[in-house]
């Protein structure tokens, strides 16, 4: 024994059985199940999951009652040029919601030539301050970063025939 090592015995074998398969016989009867506990085990285990709200959530935050009430009131206006809301078209860039809840809305417009260009804003500001909750409402209207087609949602895309 001077080349080996004492912590570790070594066996050697001709050969290893193969581990037994599982077979679905193997699988004990359940006891019998009354209609009330099928019916309740074949509920949709998701059902009610994706309508929670999580807990915690801060009015102004995503998911917040003001914030997505901003965000309805946003999808409520349409570009008059073309039959998509101003939201899934990709104009709002960003929606926050201060504390006191101010709500400053970042947006842009098609194109600086848009005939909108004067009166959107407006309307804008004046469909967010509508929104209960909100004690005022600011608009910015930026060009940079340009609005390209890229920036609208999957859902604008199929309204205009470009997925």
């Amino acid at each position: 024994m001077s080349g080996e090592d004492p912590k570790f015995a070594v066996e050697e074998v001709e050969a290893v059985n193969a581990p037994r398969r599982a077979r679905v016989d193997d699988i004990p009867e359940p006891a019998e199940e009354t209609a009330a506990a099928k019916l309740e085990r074949k509920r949709d285990y998701l059902e009610g999951f994706l309508a929670a709200k999580p807990e915690g959530l801060g009015a102004g935050e995503p998911g917040g009652d003001i914030y997505e009430g901003v965000i309805t009131a946003l999808k409520e206006i349409f570009d008059p040029e073309i039959p998509v809301n101003i939201y899934d078209l990709g104009l709002i860039y960003g929606v926050d919601v201060s504390d006191d809840a101010h709500v400053m809305v970042t947006m842009t417009l098609t194109t600086p030539h848009c005939p909108v260009a004067e009166s959107m804003p407006g309307e804008v500001e004046l469909r967010v301050s509508a929104v209960p909750g909100v004690r005022e409402a600011e608009v910015a209207l930026v060009w940079d970063p340009p609005w390209d087609p890229q920036k609208m949602s999957d859902e604008a895309k199929l309204e205009l025939g470009m997925l």
